[in-house]
């Protein structure tokens, strides 16, 4: 807990801060972000990328054979790029913005295994961790077919070992889903916000819940305390994995080959804009430092956070990263968006995006169900609540001096909006989502 004192010094250098504190809705512009050329050496590389793709490569045949939806794209997660145009139209409509330059929506809400874009790291980390531990056992060589993943003498080795994760919800559901198939005892700690169907699909799929009374840090404080007295479990941390994060990163790989199938030029005079919902800031960090790697100082990446959850903001812009909370300002942490109910920011992913990003945006929880239920209307796409946090993006950041900032002409932008989830919501919880969303446009 930080001091009443030093919390005063800090809205004194930081006035924004006064607006966080207030729960008003607002815009930062990161002045840490730095060119490519001029980036100091990160925890990670572009090979370490390389290298976190060939294993998703290797293990591509095991999930095709593993997981239905995984089927059709060959054992390869990933999800489509679809234009939004109409949406685009209803966005400028309603908030009274004349955004140019197209707009696209990345479809993470549909990603298989998982349905959120935690199949990414989420289902990566237990990957690299199943392929190390099978190695070390001598069952594989790496020129070997990873369908023998499902073979039984596979799952029973792995059922002596344990895996727990801390989550508030999606996280969760990645790690439990392909930890249990795997065979590994898989224990996730879930916090008080985490939705009751996300815990009835993790016990669906054989792994163990853990229903936690506090937010998303308790939850990973118990859960590394619980993993940490067995000698044979794995804690996947969210607030410290390097793993993790590599996991989401090379999603800019296939992000790359989606745009230049699509025709569309990421360059100095055409700039990408991309915009991520924001938690712990493990997914939007890695897919950020991803992008940076593949597309250079043409890509310009925000995170958006809920009023209520300003975890990375604050911490960034104070520069205190994960030695501060939301709750030292007397922020409540307490948000529908269950994914981004996050207090305190990753260690570990603050360090590597504090000089990547371009900026944070807040904004309130309604504007979520509303964007919910126009992007329904207009595209006749669901996504989750937290997912439709990137929507209003281009007309916060258009609205600003961004652009002019740096030379750059806002027809010639494009605008990319990650959504985060939404595949495996129950019908009855998606028309309340809808009808909340429609009630209050």
């Amino acid at each position: 807990m930080q001091s009443q004192q030093k919390i005063n010094e800090w809205k004194q250098q930081y006035p924004l801060l006064q607006d966080i504190i207030s729960l008003k809705p607002v815009i930062w512009h990161n002045p840490k972000l730095t060119g490519m050329e001029e980036l100091p050496e990160l925890p990670v590389s572009l090979g370490d990328m390389e290298q976190a793709e060939l294993l998703w490569q290797r293990f591509a045949p095991y999930l095709a054979k593993e997981f239905p939806d995984a089927e059709p794209s060959d054992g390869i997660v990933e999800s489509p790029v679809r234009k939004i145009p109409e949406m685009q139209e209803a966005l400028n409509a309603y908030y009274h913005t004349e955004v140019q330059g197209a707009l696209y929506l990345k479809c993470d809400n549909e990603l298989p295994i998982a349905g959120s874009v935690k199949a990414r790291g989420g289902v990566y980390e237990v990957l690299y961790h199943a392929e190390q531990l099978a190695m070390k056992e001598g069952l594989l060589k790496e020129e070997d077919s990873y369908e023998l993943f499902s073979k039984p003498a596979f799952k029973q080795f792995f059922s002596n070992y344990s895996i727990g994760v801390g989550s508030t919800g999606n996280l969760g559901l990645s790690i439990g889903i392909v930890g249990a198939r795997l065979g590994f005892k898989t224990s996730v700690y879930m916090s008080a916000d985490a939705k009751q169907w996300k815990k009835d699909l993790l016990r669906a799929n054989g792994a163990i819940v853990h229903e936690c009374a506090g937010d998303f840090s308790e939850a990973v404080s118990l859960g590394r305390a619980q993993t940490e007295t067995d000698a044979n479990a794995y804690f996947v941390d969210d607030e410290k994995s390097k793993h993790l994060f590599l996991g989401y990163s090379v999603a800019a790989f296939r992000l790359k080959k989606q745009l230049e199938e699509a025709q569309i030029t990421v360059d100095a005079s055409h700039p990408l804009f991309v915009y991520l919902p924001c938690g712990v800031g493990g997914a939007p960090g890695g897919i950020t430092f991803g992008l940076k790697q593949v597309f250079g100082d043409a890509v310009h990446c925000f995170f958006v956070e809920p009023t209520h959850s300003p975890a990375v903001l604050i911490g960034l812009l104070t520069g205190e990263k994960d030695k501060v909370s939301v709750q030292d300002f007397g922020i409540d942490n307490r948000t529908e968006a269950d994914g981004l109910a996050v207090g305190r920011p990753s260690s570990f992913a603050s360090v590597t995006s504090e000089k990547l990003v371009s900026g944070i945006y807040t904004l309130e929880d309604d504007e979520l169900f509303k964007l919910l239920a126009l992007l329904g209307d207009t595209e006749g796409i669901f996504v989750e609540p937290s997912a439709t946090a990137g929507l209003i993006g281009p007309g916060q950041v258009m609205g600003t001096s961004y652009l002019e900032d740096r030379g750059l002409k806002e027809g010639n932008a494009t605008h990319l909006v990650w959504a985060t989830g939404g595949a495996f919501v129950p019908q009855a919880d998606r028309d309340r989502f809808y009808q909340k969303g429609k009630a209050l446009l």
